[in-house]
């Protein structure tokens, strides 16, 4: 089993909550790969999981960059990453170090967390999401926008969790 880190958004963890499973966008997620070790020449598992996360967490930024305001704001202005624990998953080292392919659809059972931004980084979220595009071209001020958003910490939340958290947004 590996652990993955699954770029998603919160309309994906409804889904998750009523269908007991999530499928990845193009089956993409996250992991501590080998490509990753030999990209990092410091740092142990823990640290690199970190590094996997937050590519997972850039990655559900761009997710909210192609979703439509809806009635619920917050639905559009928080990154969301699964951890899941995944077997039979294939590193992409042709997309980037950290980047596996999912052999399918990802169980409730599997999910070991989710962690989710709170409601004080909506305003820098909603921001990111606008010029997420500009910052990859190189766009100075649009990089700074985005490591307001980078810095804030994702909340944790236990699978069991998910049906609460979302009757409260």
């Amino acid at each position: 089993m590996t652990r993955v880190y699954v770029p998603a958004t919160l309309a994906m963890v409804q889904r998750l909550v009523a269908d007991d499973e999530v499928d990845a966008v193009g089956r993409t997620a996250f992991a501590v790969t080998p490509a990753l070790r030999e990209a990092y020449t410091a740092g142990d598992d823990e640290e690199l999981a970190e590094v996997a996360m937050a590519e997972a967490a850039r990655a559900s930024l761009r997710l909210l960059a192609d979703e439509k305001p809806g009635e619920h704001p917050a639905f559009t202005s928080r990154r969301v990453v699964i951890a899941a624990d995944v077997g039979d998953v294939k590193p992409r080292p042709d997309l980037d170090d950290a980047v596996v392919k999912l052999p399918g659809a990802i169980p409730m059972s599997a999910v070991a967390s989710v962690h989710i931004d709170l409601q004080e980084a909506e305003t820098d979220i909603a921001r990111a999401r606008e010029v997420i595009d500009q910052a990859d071209l190189g766009d100075e001020e649009a990089e700074f926008v985005l490591g307001d958003a980078e810095d804030h910490e994702l909340a944790w939340y236990a699978a069991q969790e998910l049906p609460f958290l979302l009757e409260l947004l």
